[in-house]
């Protein structure tokens, strides 16, 4: 997965390969979809909600610009995956999620999987997370009809949030940077997300309509 689907298509940040490396994929998705668990593409773990595929999972992580020292707020926690990758690249991660069972199931995962560094928080991950701000970089999983105010507000001096941006269809991956109260935004991927719900994001209609 690592050499075919990550390092072939450009991903060259170590630290990303090897955290891709080592957390295991196939422990974050059904298990009657084991067998697809390293293939490049997003899987369906309920609710409406997917695990990223591996490349894009990658490709989020090394646009964070992460040294190793850094608390990181992801949006759209889902089955966990993403935030065990980014335990292995960060000091802190915290991880909100919606939708309460999943919230569950991806904590269960990342305690037995060892990830301390990590926290699960039930709530509307559009608004961020006030409570543990700032943050030196956002990471948001699932697509935002425009940047969230709130995760702006919530970023450092000098934080970075990716995110994908757009229509319900199809949206561009965004990394903004923050610096001197002033953001500069640049343009990584063209991508497709599951909507981002709530009061920052898309409303229940933009779910029910990608679902169809």
């Amino acid at each position: 997965m690592v050499a075919r689907q990550i390092r072939d298509r450009g991903i060259r940040a170590p630290r990303v390969l090897e955290a891709m490396e080592l957390v295991p994929r196939h422990a974050f998705v059904p298990p009657e979809l084991a067998s697809r668990a390293y293939t490049d593409e997003p899987l369906p773990i309920g609710e409406g909600q997917t695990i990223s595929q591996p490349f894009m999972v990658a490709a989020m992580s090394e646009a964070l610009l992460l040294s190793g020292d850094e608390r990181v707020l992801e949006v759209g926690c889902g089955s966990g995956y993403q935030a065990a990758v980014l335990a292995r690249l960060a000091r802190e991660v915290i991880a909100v999620e919606t939708r309460p069972a999943l919230a569950a199931a991806a904590r269960e995962r990342l305690r037995i999987l060892g990830c301390v560094n990590v926290r699960v928080e039930d709530g509307d991950g559009s608004a961020g997370w006030a409570a543990c701000a700032p943050y030196d970089a956002i990471l948001v999983t699932a697509a935002a009809p425009e940047v969230p105010q709130p995760l702006i507000d919530q970023l450092a001096e000098g934080g970075r949030l990716v995110i994908p941006v757009g229509g319900s269809n199809h949206q561009e991956l965004l990394r903004i940077v923050k610096r001197d109260a002033a953001t500069k935004e640049q343009s990584l991927y063209s991508c497709r997300f599951v909507p981002l719900l709530g009061r920052y994001g898309w409303r229940q209609s933009a779910r029910d309509a990608n679902q169809e």
